[in-house]
């Protein structure tokens, strides 16, 4: 095992201790989900509630790691791995502190997800954008449409902007901690923007390169 998937294994055990260790401190019923306005909107059985994301990260992690494994374009994953592999870490970091606020707020100690939110994304965009600058043409992780895919110049310049684009958009999503009301406005808006204009943006250059 290399040392990433170790340290991704130990991510997920730490996600599963923090449910057992909390377990008995926690309510029959787990808030679970939280609306916009950041309040508890839903509730499931502390079982389900407790280990549906400890769960999740097993499946997250096993779909990340096969994944490249079998895309035809196994090999140009290879050239950004390290990247990839990083990225993999930051998503789990970012679900294992969205599971301790949900199991800090069952405890009794309340921490608006209006507040993790934009701080893990933040971070998560920002990385996000790194990973894009670094990618080369594949099927499995990227901005693909049918013109990046289709040629490597058009991938490469599309995720230059791509990447610039997202290190952007994950400082902005930092003014949710500010701003929590509007939290999840500031999370999403730029996202949807950027990723029309990225597809905008390739079928523009794969147009030029036609002519």
């Amino acid at each position: 095992m290399k040392k990433i998937e170790l340290l991704q294994f130990v991510i997920v055990v730490l996600a599963f201790v923090i449910s057992i260790i909390f377990y008995s401190q926690t309510p029959d019923d787990v808030a679970s989900h939280w609306g916009i306005d950041g309040e508890v909107n839903g509730y499931m059985p502390k079982l389900q509630g407790l280990f549906f994301i400890p769960v999740l990260l097993i499946v997250l992690t096993l779909v990340l790691q096969i994944i490249p494994r079998i895309d035809p374009l196994k090999l140009n994953i290879d050239k950004f791995r390290k990247h990839y592999d990083n990225l993999i870490v930051l998503l789990l970091i970012f679900m294992v502190a969205i599971h301790c606020q949900m199991v800090l707020w069952n405890i009794g100690i309340k921490i608006s997800m209006n507040l993790t939110l934009p701080l893990g994304l933040g971070a998560l965009f920002f990385y996000i954008g790194i990973v894009l600058e670094h990618a080369k043409r594949n099927w499995t992780v990227g901005i693909r449409t049918p013109w990046t895919i289709s040629n490597d110049e058009v991938w490469d310049k599309t995720h230059r902007v791509g990447g610039r684009l997202f290190r952007i958009i994950g400082i902005v999503t930092l003014l949710g901690v500010v701003f929590q009301n509007y939290a999840w406005l500031i999370i999403l808006v730029p996202v949807v923007l950027a990723v029309i204009y990225l597809t905008i943006y390739s079928y523009m250059e794969y147009k030029k390169l036609k002519k």
